[in-house]
């Protein structure tokens, strides 16, 4: 009786007239085209899926090494609670006091004095912040400077590689301690510093770490400072310098923190 029914609004549709059976045809039309539509629409989306997806192999692979990965840090993790553990029996056996983690506060650098290649900027922070002069300024790359003048709204960082910001530090590998000041090939590259006051024999590699040494009372120890590039003999072989790149680009800094203790 279907089929019947079906042939006989066959056989209707072919004899109407000819703008009446155009009008059914685009009747038909629009009921079945976004059903078309949705299954093109649903065959594309699974084909691209397909094409992203990776196959089953490198998902297997990728979760091995994420696990192989989990149990190292787990490993590690240990043995960092046990250096802690060691660490605290340390300093009670020694009486020495525990180094308490500084504060920070975040501020926006707002303007920038160009007529000095870099050396300070102006930050939104300010007296009313409880900024002094000195306090150390970090990016999420290592040392950037320190604070100079201030007023109530704003103050000034004083870059490293300012004369007026000089660093103590320690090279992380060989313990050998120096000063960081600014270079003469700065204006070349504002990131390259000189470290000077280093021992006549030294053990510097290029891309051994720097960081601060806490000496001075400005800057905490442990801040990194940049890597070793080079390092050569002056005065005649008396004492050593080296040159060395800065972690914190501070030409292309917008935020920094302020470090309070």
């Amino acid at each position: 009786m279907a089929f019947v029914v079906v042939l006989a609004l066959v056989l209707v549709i072919l004899n109407l007239p000819q703008a009446v059976a155009t009008k059914a045809k685009l009747a038909v039309g629009s009921l079945f085209l976004p059903l078309f539509g949705l299954a093109t629409l649903t065959r594309d989306l699974g084909q691209q899926a397909g094409k992203h997806l990776p196959p089953p192999s490198a998902l297997i692979a990728e979760l091995d090494r994420t696990r192989r990965e989990n149990r190292e840090l787990r490993v590690l993790v240990a043995q960092g609670d046990e250096a802690l553990r060691e660490n605290d029996r340390l300093r009670q056996l020694l009486g020495w006091k525990p180094q308490l983690p500084w504060a920070t506060k975040p501020a926006r650098i707002i303007a920038r004095d160009t007529a000095n290649w870099w050396r300070t900027a102006r930050i939104d922070r300010g007296t009313r912040d409880d900024l002094r002069p000195n306090l150390p300024v970090v990016s999420a790359d290592g040392l950037v400077g320190k604070i100079g003048e201030v007023g109530l709204t704003t103050a000034e960082v004083v870059f490293v590689g300012d004369p007026k910001c000089r660093v103590a530090v320690v090279v992380r590998e060989t313990s050998e301690h120096g000063v960081l000041s600014s270079s003469s090939v700065g204006v070349l590259d504002h990131r390259l510093m000189d470290l000077t006051h280093l021992p006549r024999h030294t053990a510097l590699k290029p891309g051994q770490r720097v960081f601060t040494s806490g000496l001075g009372g400005v800057f905490p120890a442990g801040l990194p400072v940049g890597t070793i590039v080079d390092y050569r003999s002056v005065g005649y072989g008396l004492y050593t310098e080296a040159r060395v790149k800065l972690s914190a680009d501070t030409s292309r800094l917008n935020e920094v923190l302020v470090l309070f203790p």
